[in-house]
């Protein structure tokens, strides 16, 4: 677990285990009751996440050609986001949301409720204040009309009396009278305003009690549209969901009603107040602006309030124009978001189904994938084959054996076999994969041996793929290697579990326990150190330890419980496929499931055929194979690849088209990949050197080692020499082969196969390199020496002398002559040199003149002194530096 122990053993502890050793056992259940602490602890059992998002990005690059015809690379980066709910999730948000909904129609209802209760409260209020105002003014109306009628009587009692007394005043005494009469008439004025000033205090109390009347009506008013609305909502409450639909939509009628009513006054609200807006007209016409707003307001079209959401139907493929039809707007403004998305594309071009559905969402429509012709194939097919209703039973374990080269793989599998199976492999390598079925004391097992050598990578896992468990092979005396890591990496990829078998423990230099240690380096941990892989220690020469492995495997393959259909069609896997004179196609498979007889439709891949014969690992002509059965089957229309699927068809229209319709597919992904690389080739050779390449016309036996050879051969390129291969096939030469050869200038390769006797003539007639391999170092290494010879070699300078200049004379022939003492090496006078003053080079040229007092010489060694004439170049100056140097090529190798 990479953790320290006390730390282990405190968690142990706190989970109730009795360990307190570091040397203590753990059991199995006491390790899921500390997962089960571990887990509880840290919050896990409610850590299951309700939505999961995925990320993508690709990288990919744009070749395009600038403004000034220069070619310009563009980096384009694509990133995809998608994000899965759970549907309980889903669910649960929505009845959330449907509760939320309810609750704010109810709230919303008794609001309105409550508001109309409280305006026909304010309304009756209004109208009961305005009739007792109407009362009280008609009351105070009467009384004012009888007061005046009062005060009219009076005052004309009055004005008779006082015209009496007047008249008899007058007569005695009219001064006095006249001053009376002024006296009595400021009285009345004084009495008028005291009337007045009562009259206005009387009805400024009547109007304060009038306000203080409907302030308490109102407030009374709305104290009990409080209290309805209060009473509305809490039975609205405690009812619930238990209203039945048509209260509900009664409800629901008069809310829309209370809406539409509003709508109405409020539009009615807006065209009087428009109206009296309006400017009225001078005369009696119509004025032109009204007409004109009135036409305006009385258009016939209404732009939609929302935008329209569309289900795209989204194809394999699909054109840029057809796309946006499909949307229902511009290409334009399609392109335009591609080129947001880092992506160039034209109206006309083709882009793929993930593409569509990125641009579909990005638009806000809604992408709906449509099955494209191969899934449509695909799923007939799989209908057709229907293993729902048939039993399965137990079936043997299929093995595979990796492992490094020479640790002893075939040879275990030769003392299980009792055969000698490395013996007919070139080089005593194995090259193919092979597959067997062996019937041990303790059940059967199917064993396939892959190769070890680094070229077969892909085989290996091919092999890896097709397995249930897998057999590691590591010499004891060598230890893990690059392979064996290759192989764990093989097998933890596919998912298989792994055996660990540690061959050549015979040996005097074995050292098991290094094993252990450099694969525990590697995260394979041996059981007894408390990891899971088992590591069984094995013979290949005396049998030591090969039962314990076969038991090993058959505990593993019962804990697997691995089940398979025993009838009905049959499905498998090809393993590897070869072209043999006499007997034509040859295709390897191992049965994964029902019954291959002979006879049967058979799809494999892009080929299909009859079944003509099916023949064991041991030569033998069989009938029917269950199973986990490995067996050659004769009768295909082609070599299938190495890895393809099997499956028995009812008819042969059927396999015909689904095998038509695939090596349509492959053609066109490879005239589209090599278009590619054209292109892409086109661009980087622009500018540069012309690249050299090296053609070659390669023929192996098996499917297997001719991938195994494009890819070898694929990674020695260079960007100075390339390896072109210009036709790979399985099966002999052929004259097409070297006719093929001729005009492509190419060099013949054979691997495990020869040319026919056309072929043969037709290469000596035409001096065709036509060369024969069985061991795949040697072509490779062949190959590597003649792209070798086509690298320009590489220019070393080497310093062949060095003179330093003591003094300098002059010369009427020469100019300036260096006098001179070789300090180092020898001066030659053919060779080229460079003056160095304060080491830093001031000239390079050639010498005119080298003497040795007054005698020509042709080199002068260390130690002697030499007089130099530099040609072209009179600068020389004492204690300046004369080296000479000679340039010499030196081939290149890869």
């Amino acid at each position: 677990m990479k953790i320290p122990v006390d730390t282990l053993l405190s968690q142990m502890k706190d989970a109730g285990l009795p360990h307190t050793d570091a040397g203590d056992v753990v059991s199995d259940e006491q390790k899921q009751q500390l997962l089960a602490h571990l887990r509880k602890s840290h919050g896990a059992q409610d850590a299951e996440p309700k939505k999961i998002t995925l990320k993508r990005r690709s990288t990919s690059t744009i070749k395009t050609t600038g403004t000034a015809g220069k070619a310009k690379t563009v980096n384009v980066e694509v990133r995809k986001k998608r994000t899965y709910v759970k549907r309980e999730s889903i669910e649960e948000q929505e009845r959330l949301e449907a509760e939320r909904q309810a609750e704010e129609e109810a709230r919303l209802k008794a609001e309105e409720e409550a508001r109309r209760a409280e305006e026909e409260a304010r309304r009756k209020a209004e109208e009961e204040a305005r009739r007792k105002q109407e009362e009280e003014a008609a009351r105070h109306a009467e009384e004012d009309a009888r007061r005046k009628a009062l005060e009219a009587d009076s005052a004309a009692q009055g004005g008779a009396e006082k015209e009496a007394e007047d008249k008899s005043k007058r007569v005695s005494v009219p001064k006095t009278a006249k001053k009376a009469d002024k006296v009595e008439t400021a009285e009345e004025r004084a009495k008028r305003e005291e009337e007045e000033r009562k009259q206005r205090e009387a009805e400024e109390a009547r109007r304060k009690q009038e306000a203080e009347a409907r302030r308490k009506a109102e407030e009374e008013a709305a104290r009990r549209t409080a209290e309805e609305a209060q009473r509305i909502a809490e039975e609205l409450e405690k009812r619930g969901g238990e209203q039945s639909q048509e209260k509900k939509e009664e409800e629901d009628d008069k809310a829309s009603s209370i809406v539409r009513d509003a709508v109405e006054a409020g539009y009615r609200t807006e065209e009087r107040q428009s109206r009296r807006r309006r400017r009225k007209p001078k005369s009696g016409g119509v004025v032109h602006g009204q007409m004109k707003s009135s036409m305006n307001r009385e258009h016939g079209f209404k732009s939609p309030t929302e935008k329209m959401v569309y289900d795209v139907e989204i194809p394999e493929t699909i054109t840029v124009a057809e796309l946006a039809q499909r949307m229902n707007i511009k290409a334009k403004e399609l392109i335009k978001a591609m080129m947001k998305m880092g992506e160039m594309a034209t109206v006309n071009q083709f882009i793929d189904q993930e593409t569509a559905v990125l641009l579909t969402e990005e638009m806000g429509h809604t992408p709906k994938l449509v099955k494209g012709e191969e899934e449509a194939l695909e799923d007939d097919l799989a209908s057709l084959v229907d293993r729902s209703g048939e039993q399965e039973v137990s079936r043997a374990p299929v093995v595979t054996i990796m492992g490094h080269v020479d640790h002893g793989k075939t040879s275990l599998l030769d003392y299980i076999r009792r055969a000698k199976v490395a013996a007919g492999e070139a080089g005593g390598i194995t090259q193919h994969i092979g597959a067997y079925h062996v019937n041990t004391e303790h059940g059967m097992i199917t064993f396939l041996d892959t190769p070890g050598h680094a070229a077969f990578t892909a085989m290996r896992a091919r092999g890896a793929k097709a397995t249930d468990i897998v057999i590691i092979v590591v010499a004891a005396d060598d230890g893990v290697m690059p392979q064996t890591e290759e192989a764990i990496n093989h097998a933890k990829a596919a998912g298989v579990p792994i055996i660990i078998a540690v061959n050549k423990i015979d040996k005097e230099q074995a050292d098991p326990d290094r094993v252990k240690n450099e694969l525990a380096a590697k995260d394979v941990i041996p059981e007894e150190w408390g990891g899971d892989i088992q590591f069984v220690n094995v013979s290949a020469h005396s049998g030591e330890g090969v039962d314990a492995l076969l038991e090993s495997v058959l505990l593993q393959s019962e804990l697997l419980e691995l089940k398979a259909a025993a009838v009905g069609p049959a499905s498998g896997v090809v393993i590897e496929s070869r072209v043999e004179k006499g007997r034509g196609n040859v295709a390897s498979i191992l049965v994964q499931a029902g019954e291959l007889e002979v006879g049967d439709m058979l799809l494999a891949g892009a080929c299909f055929g009859r079944v003509r014969a099916l023949v064991d690992e041991n030569g033998q002509q069989v009938n029917k194979v269950g199973p986990s059965i490995p067996v050659e089957v004769l009768g295909l229309n082609g070599a299938p690849e190495a890895g393809e699927q099997v499956q028995v068809v009812p008819d042969e229209k059927k396999a015909r088209e689904v095998a038509e319709f695939r090596q349509d597919r492959d053609r066109d992904v490879k005239l589209k990949r090599q278009q590619a690389s054209k292109l892409e080739n086109l661009f980087q050779n622009m500018g540069s050197e012309e690249t050299k390449h090296v053609n070659i016309v390669l023929k192996a036996d098996v499917r297997g080692s001719l991938e195994a050879l494009i890819g070898a051969l694929t990674d020695l390129s260079t960007d100075e020499v390339k390896v072109g291969l210009v036709s790979t096939g399985v099966g002999a030469i052929n004259e097409s082969d070297v006719n093929l050869a001729m005009t492509s200038e190419a060099v013949l390769l054979g691997f495990n196969v020869r040319a026919d006797a056309k072929a043969k003539r037709l290469c000596e007639a035409e001096g065709i390199d036509l060369r024969y391999y069985s061991v795949i170092y040697e072509l490779i290494d062949d190959v590597k020496q003649a792209m070798s010879g086509l690298l320009a070699p590489e220019k070393r300078e080497e310093i062949l002398g060095v003179a330093q200049v003591r003094d300098v004379f002059r010369s009427s022939k020469f100019g300036a002559v260096a006098g001179c003492m070789v300090v180092e090496g020898t001066l030659h006078r053919n060779r080229p040199i460079r003056v160095l003053r304060d080491d830093v080079v001031v000239f390079e040229g050639e010498l005119e003149s080298l003497r040795r007092f007054k005698d020509d010489v042709q080199e002068v060694r260390n130690g002697m002194e030499c007089g130099i004439a530099v040609k072209s170049y009179n600068d020389v100056k004492e204690g300046d530096k004369i080296e000479v140097f000679e340039v010499k090529e030196v081939a290149r190798f890869l």
